[in-house]
C-alpha cells in the first residue's frame, strides 16, 4: 500500500480555526482512504502538541521523506510548514497532487 503525506493548514487566528483545519484535513484523508491510499495526516498526530514547531516540523518532514506522495489541501499556500513540506517533496522527488481531487485510485 502506498504511502501519501497530507498538507495543509494547521494554525489559525483563534482555536476554533484550528479546529476547523484539523477537521479539514480529517475529512480529506478518510476521502483518500477510500481510494486505497495509507495518509499521514500530521494535523492528527500533533494536535494541541505542546512541542515547538521546529520539533514538529523536524519529525513530520522524516515521515514525509518515507511517503510515496504528498497532497496538498487548500490554503497550503499560506501555511509555513505546508510550504517546507512542499519544498521538501520537490527535493525528494515526490509525486505531488494539488488537491485531494487529484489523487488516484491505489485499489
Amino acid at each position: 500500500m502506498k504511502l501519501i503525506y497530507l498538507a495543509g493548514p494547521y494554525r489559525g487566528k483563534t482555536e476554533w480555526d484550528v479546529f476547523l483545519n484539523i477537521v479539514t484535513a480529517r475529512i480529506e484523508a478518510e476521502g483518500i482512504m477510500r481510494k486505497g491510499w495509507a495518509v499521514y495526516t500530521p494535523h492528527t498526530q500533533t494536535m494541541f502538541s505542546a512541542l515547538s514547531f521546529d520539533d514538529i516540523m523536524e519529525r513530520d518532514l522524516e515521515i514525509l521523506s518515507r511517503a510515496d506522495a504528498l497532497v496538498l489541501v487548500g490554503g497550503w499556500e499560506k501555511s509555513r510548514g505546508s510550504r517546507m513540506e512542499y519544498d521538501r517533496a520537490i527535493e525528494l522527488g515526490l509525486r505531488i497532487y494539488c488537491s485531494p481531487e487529484e489523487v488516484p485510485n491505489e485499489k
